[in-house]
């Protein structure tokens, strides 16, 4: 299996300025994580401390506190970084293809991204339904029952594959991304489709490398998160308060880290691999057929692009959001 790790790190290295701006968005959420929670705890603490509320109650309030930042953190992803990500997905796969780095890269990138998509609800969309089909391939070549005939004793190990999959998905989806800033099919649906044959042309190594990734970020994870353990270890000689202070900087510390440097590492791994892998193929009518048979969300994409290759023929402007939800 080859994982190109050498050539994806350099290329890594030569993006340090979309890496230095996603550190950047990632100390901003860091910061921001560690003030929101902060005053969250501070404010639990208080009413607990002084017989206001009680335990449960004070644990039901964060529960809640944290459900709604999860859900403004993703609302700040998909309109926020959308751009930024996606800029550094073209310097990538341009890095990539011809070898040479463009002199500005943030003009080149945000400049592919308008050429390819006239809006980001427009890239957003099909994204969303790639995402869609690359969860309904993998779910079929790594079925669970497949894997149980070989370890059918192991149930802990088939969810915990299972998981890896789900999240190695979430950075396939970028490097069809990248196939689209490379193709010269101009419809974004139909380049999208072409992408997604050839990911099931080169599933193994793609998607056997990102599993692996994916497990070397949970130990990346848990090392950095036992690495600033003592620093709660410390505080918490002082009060609680201190102590609850400590882990909250470790959280928003461990944020930052895999938001600005692990993440689009590993964002250039996955698409270095599946744009060299997939460099000697070429989208056939038999894969396509395969996939179509056996995932709505890739038939939906493709009469997405039957859509807009009539609305051209037609001269109607094209549309930002898919005709049916993804």
């Amino acid at each position: 299996m080859v994982l190109h790790f050498a050539k994806a790190t350099g290329i890594y290295i030569k993006t340090m300025p979309f890496v230095l701006v996603r550190m950047g968005i990632g100390l901003f959420l860091g910061i921001a994580s560690i003030a929101y929670f902060g005053v969250i705890g501070w404010l639990a603490y208080t009413f607990v401390d002084a017989g206001t509320v009680s335990g449960w109650v004070a644990i039901v309030g964060l529960l809640i506190a944290f459900v709604l930042f999860v859900k403004a953190w993703r609302l700040f992803v998909r309109y926020a970084l959308y751009l930024v990500k996606a800029g550094h997905i073209a310097v990538i796969a341009h890095i990539v293809q011809t070898g040479a780095t463009p002199s500005n890269q943030l003009s080149y990138g945000t400049g592919q991204v308008k050429e390819h998509f006239t809006e980001a609800s427009a890239l957003f969309a099909v994204d969303m339904v790639v995402k869609s089909v690359i969860k309904q391939f993998n779910r079929r070549v790594l079925s669970v029952s497949n894997l149980v005939s070989f370890v059918p004793n192991l149930k802990q190990l088939i969810e915990f594959v299972g998981r890896a999959v789900a999240i190695a998905a979430s950075y396939i989806d970028e490097a069809i991304i990248a196939h689209m800033f490379l193709s010269e099919e101009e419809n974004r649906w139909r380049a999208a489709s072409d992408g997604l044959v050839l990911y099931a042309k080169s599933w193994k190594p793609v998607l056997m490398s990102t599993m692996l990734i994916v497990v070397g970020l949970y130990g990346a994870t848990i090392a950095l998160f036992l690495a600033f353990t003592p620093l709660a270890g410390i505080l918490s000689g002082f009060s609680t308060g201190f102590e609850l202070a400590g882990w909250i900087v470790i959280g928003g510390l461990l944020v930052t880290i895999y938001t600005g440097l692990l993440k689009p590492w590993v964002k250039t791994v996955v698409i270095t691999t599946f744009l060299i892998e997939s460099r000697d193929e070429s989208p056939d009518t038999k894969t396509r057929q395969y996939i179509e048979e056996r995932s709505a969300k890739f038939r939906e994409l493709l009469e997405e692009a039957d859509t807009e290759e009539r609305n051209r023929e037609r001269g109607v402007p094209e549309a930002d959001e898919p005709a049916t939800p993804a």
